[in-house]
């Protein structure tokens, strides 16, 4: 037993005083050993000072501020939601002459079909492809975004709800093994022009080419890597696009702004939360933080003047009693911003708080089209 003590303290003062040993000894013996302690030391700092803002930071600064009058005027253009009652799911029918369907709507459908299945659409915008999604749903309920070629063909469509159908037996809750057998190998690589993009290889999504049709399938990594959303793009519209990233503009800005606002409500309603609504005056914050990191190039919760996300809401007159902020940067739309948040369990826990009533979503974009995404969530 003493002889294991002794051991044990010099082990002790040996990585106590490896800084004056560490490099003398380096000549004689292989201390690389020590390179992988650093790097772990390291990478836990990085993961620290990188985390959103979650439950417990939330609450302890805001518990600072109770004393501020909680006041909130709703714009004319902002809705009240009412909890969300049940709505029945379609009966899905499974792809005969084609491979996959998203509430029975398939690539190259036309118009006058889907919106005599579906009705009208809730909300038009923008798109990276420079088409529009049209999103359809009954209080989030039943989700998806459906985009229409200039003959009025489907052209794209995307779902984070039950509501896909393949000739594969794809669909919601398949396990990521499973798709993988089905499907075959996935695309590693798009081509742009003379430029080869590396598509995302971190495990949270595959892409596959079927017939002439791009399907990307997303996977939750806190729900076993099991599948939980879809976007199938048909390579006309995909060749539409020249590089990664869609055309900077107004219209893409706004596009980015309320489908991020959609599909987070998609989620919340998915897993049992009630929907948060759009306020427009945290909207403003949010975008203000989003254009200073695109110009300023940095990516953080505190900004170059050491101000947090509850500094600048105090400073635009925002009163809350429990407030929060997600950031995401460099995604392509807002759809793989989405799914990435959902995927990070600090980002994952503000966009399912059942606390929050109220969001506010602001994307700019930077010198090279990439989009930086603020998401501010609070309760008056």
């Amino acid at each position: 037993m003493r002889y294991l003590s002794s051991i044990v303290t010099l082990l002790i003062v040996a990585y106590l005083t490896s800084p004056l040993w560490e490099k003398p000894a380096s000549d004689y013996v292989d201390v690389s050993f020590l390179d992988a302690i650093d790097a772990q030391v390291n990478k836990g700092y990085e993961l620290l000072k990188d985390q959103p803002f979650i439950e417990n930071t939330i609450d302890d600064l805001s518990n600072t501020l109770t004393t501020i009058p909680a006041k909130l005027t709703l714009r004319p253009t902002e809705t009240s939601y009412a909890p969300v009652t049940q709505v029945e799911k379609p009966t899905l029918a499974t792809p005969t002459d084609r491979l996959f369907s998203v509430h029975n709507i398939q690539i190259g459908d036309k118009m006058d079909s889907v919106t005599q299945e579906l009705g009208k659409a809730k909300r038009i915008t923008t798109n990276e492809y420079g088409s529009e999604w049209h999103t359809f749903h009954t209080d989030f309920q039943n989700f998806l975004m459906v985009s229409f070629d200039d003959a009025s063909r489907v052209n794209a469509l995307f779902t984070n709800n039950d509501l896909i159908a393949s000739s594969f037996d794809v669909k919601l809750n398949s396990q990521k093994s499973v798709v993988q057998e089905a499907l075959g190998k996935p695309v590693k690589q798009i081509q742009k022009g003379n430029i080869n993009y590396i598509l995302n290889d971190d495990g949270e999504m595959d892409t596959f080419l079927i017939e002439n049709v791009y399907v990307t399938v997303f996977y939750d990594v806190h729900e076993n890597d099991t599948v939980t959303a879809i976007q199938i793009i048909s390579d006309s519209l995909e060749k539409q696009k020249p590089a990664l990233y869609g055309d900077t503009s107004e219209d893409l800005r706004s596009g980015f702004e309320f489908q991020l606002f959609d599909l987070t409500n998609a989620a919340r309603v998915h897993h049992k939360v009630p929907p948060v609504r759009w306020e427009s005056a945290i909207r403003d914050t949010a975008y203000k933080h989003s254009l200073d990191m695109a110009d300023q190039n940095y990516f953080s919760h505190t900004n170059l003047d050491g101000q947090s996300p509850f500094d600048r809401m105090t400073m635009d007159n925002i009163n809350y009693s429990v407030a929060g902020e997600n950031l995401a940067y460099g995604q392509s739309s807002s759809i793989f911003a989405h799914e990435g948040l959902m995927n990070s369990i600090g980002h994952r826990k503000n966009l399912l708080k059942r606390d929050f009533t109220l969001l506010g979503v602001g994307v700019a974009f930077n010198e090279e089209n990439q989009p930086y995404y603020t998401e501010n969530f609070y309760k008056p």
